[in-house]
């Protein structure tokens, strides 16, 4: 959308244009768990141990601090992973006794507490997030942020769906990707294109 044109646009319908891209975001990240085994859920598949209920327990957590706990609307939820006994990196991974169920479960009271404050609040209201360099923030812009590390977690989770068992796309009803590729046929013409620059190749 050009700027001028969302400049124009009232302050509610600003921000009914950033909730749905939230929204958006989050069914994103959580189809991504669908059909899968609760191992394949859980296991990392990057060398900094990137798994895709991980990924839905992360966004979850922020979500409820960013949209709770910085504008004064605590949701109640425990947060252990964030205690300082809590082991490395606890909210990027589900513990043998987390089930799945458990941790989309708090991503829905997540997004429900999240909506209520938006719902709740002007975008130009403000509230305060302690561990940034500039606290005070608005309801605009922690929208902006909440978009913005949710699309790219759900980008995380399409790499590591992928190298789960293959499948990509976007949603369930738009997968976004061209169903008339052959797909082999690809990865070797990218893999020929990028192989110029090996070292050692010819010229």
């Amino acid at each position: 959308m050009p700027a001028d044109k969302m400049t124009s646009m009232s302050a509610d319908d600003q921000k009914a244009i950033l909730h749905r891209y939230l929204q958006t975001a989050r069914e994103a990240l959580l189809w991504k768990l669908e059909g899968l085994s609760e191992y394949d859920v859980r296991r990392p598949l990057t060398p900094t141990g990137t798994n895709l209920l991980g990924l839905v327990k992360h966004v979850a957590s922020v979500e409820i601090e960013y949209f709770g706990d910085c504008f004064g609307r605590p949701s109640g939820e425990p947060l252990p992973w964030f205690g300082d006994d809590a082991e490395t990196n606890a909210d990027m991974w589900a513990t043998p006794d987390e089930s799945r169920d458990d941790i989309v479960a708090l991503y829905h009271r997540s997004w429900a507490h999240s909506d209520a404050t938006i719902e709740a609040m002007a975008l130009d209201d403000t509230g305060s997030v302690p561990w940034w360099t500039k606290p005070e923030v608005t309801l605009q812009q922690l929208l902006v942020h909440m978009v913005a590390e949710t699309q790219r977690h759900a980008g995380h989770a399409d790499i590591v769906r992928e190298l789960v068992d293959g499948a990509a796309g976007l949603r369930a009803d738009n997968s976004n990707v061209p169903d008339d590729v052959d797909w082999a046929s690809y990865v070797q013409t990218v893999e020929g294109a990028a192989a110029t620059f090996r070292a050692g190749a010819d010229g």
